[in-house]
């Protein structure tokens, strides 16, 4: 009655303003229709370098010369990456609190066909913080084997796998919760303020419950105004203190204000397991991807793993340093020269930030002569077969369109110490969209779930 009311004196416009912070909208997850097809070789290719991958990222993380090499160009332009580096800086030269070490991580690949038309496995990039989806492709290969049974393709249907990264993300977080050696303790999910993806996030949480792991979800102002250490760095939230500190937010630089830099950073002292820390999430960054590539650079991270490293340097794209120097210089101005060869990349996550085409030739012509450009990389723009399918979306009509998809295998990987005692890959992500835009995944509303026939 009361809201009749307000409405019928002061408008609907009105009245949406007023209830507008405690409106949301609940819409299904965008999916295709039909599963897509997944070149079985490849597919297999993918998973079987994800302990490579789980390795590589964690030998990454523990190296602070690298880092600090590989960043040194990218911390004078890009403020973002900066604070992350003084805050890694920080607590390295305080001394680390927190002795078990938890990585979740997701890497893409692309289907590239390249001028020969034989499929090629290209990874695309490493996920490092919030890899997500894990919990809503779970429930997909669900819906696609239902759609084809009722097509009357049971066949088919048979041949879907079975696919459940919640599962194996929890398996992750509940080992480090293990650990860490507190059973009143509880995992805290860092989430976003808004939350447009928090259903996947419930697979994940549920999963935790399931193993009477107790699970909060705190936003980084609650990090702020409730959260303490105590004498030994024990996190504490409320009271209750905290075993794991799982980022599901904190990947771009919009949502931080100073609070939550101090919240970061009091979070990144602490003993409680943060996935990822800190030197984690630096080790996922564009840059560090570029330099990867470089020849001898595996070398010297995995000493002694020839065959990881073959594995590993199978799946890169070409990649490009916009570094300041000759070698920078002649990539840009070949860049500018053919921009669709290429992809620019800047050092963000989330989706819909790469650029392509006139708008890569357009912002390289205006940063090539300015330290600017060392804040992204170049990478070879991948080519795949595209295919039809219908992608499903709220208030969206239906209609047939030419799609490309990509792969993502999730990564689990748990070391106390010195000692690494979890690596696994577990489990897939399918992710398809129209041929345009060019950018984009599932978090920027352009990907939709998918699930892999392998063929």
């Amino acid at each position: 009655m009361a809201v009749k009311v307000f409405a019928r004196n002061y408008g609907t416009a009105d009245l949406t303003a007023v209830l507008h912070p405690y409106l949301q909208v609940v819409n299904y997850a965008p999916f295709t229709l039909l599963p897509s097809a997944v070149p079985r070789a490849l597919f297999e290719q993918a998973y079987a370098v994800q302990q490579d991958f789980n390795l590589l990222v964690d030998a990454v993380s523990q190296n602070k010369e690298f880092l600090e090499q590989t960043l040194a160009s990218t911390i004078k332009v890009d403020d973002f990456t900066a604070r992350l580096f003084r805050i890694y800086k920080q607590v390295l030269e305080e001394g680390l609190a927190q002795t078990v070490v938890l990585g979740i991580n997701r890497s893409d690949y692309m289907f590239d066909c390249g001028l020969e038309g034989t499929a090629a496995l290209r990874q695309i990039e490493i996920n490092t913080i919030a890899a997500s989806f894990g919990g809503l492709t779970s429930r997909t290969a669900d819906v696609h084997r239902l759609v084809l049974n009722v097509l009357g393709k049971s066949e088919e249907a048979s041949q879907l796998l079975p696919n459940n990264p919640a599962k194996g993300l929890a398996l992750g977080i509940a080992k480090a919760w293990e650990l860490y050696g507190s059973q009143r303790a509880v995992v805290m999910f860092l989430v976003e303020e808004v939350q447009r993806n928090i259903f996947d996030q419930r697979c994940i949480e549920i999963e935790l419950w399931n193993r009477n792991i107790r699970v909060v979800r705190k936003r980084f102002r609650d990090v702020f105004e409730q959260g303490s250490l105590d004498a030994s760095r024990r996190l504490y939230m409320d009271g209750q203190e905290v075993a794991v500190v799982y980022y599901r937010e904190g990947y771009v630089p919009q949502v931080y204000d100073e609070q939550n830099w101090e919240a970061r950073l009091l979070l990144e002292r602490s003993r409680a397991v943060k996935c990822p820390d800190i030197a984690t999430q630096l080790a996922g960054t564009k840059k560090v991807q570029q330099e990867l590539s470089r020849q001898g650079t595996l070398e010297k991270l995995l000493p002694g793993h020839p065959e990881t490293i073959a594995r590993i340097r199978a799946t890169f794209a070409g990649l490009y340093s916009l570094d300041e120097g000759e070698e920078g210089d002649r990539i840009a101005a070949t860049a500018i020269a053919d921009p669709d060869r290429f992809v620019l990349k800047p050092q963000r996550e989330g989706g819909g930030n790469n650029l392509y085409g006139e708008e890569l030739r357009e912002v390289l012509e205006r940063i090539k002569d300015s330290p600017e450009r060392t804040s992204y990389i170049l990478m070879d723009k991948i080519k795949p077969q595209p295919a039809l399918n219908y992608l499903l979306r709220a208030h969206s009509p239906l209609q047939v369109s030419e799609c490309i998809s990509e792969l993502g295998i999730f990564g689990v990987y748990v070391r106390q110490g010195r000692e690494l005692v979890l690596n696994q890959a577990a489990g897939h992500l399918l992710r398809t969209k129209a041929i345009e835009p060019a950018d984009g995944g599932g978090a920027a509303g352009v990907a939709v779930l998918d699930t892999p026939y392998l063929v």
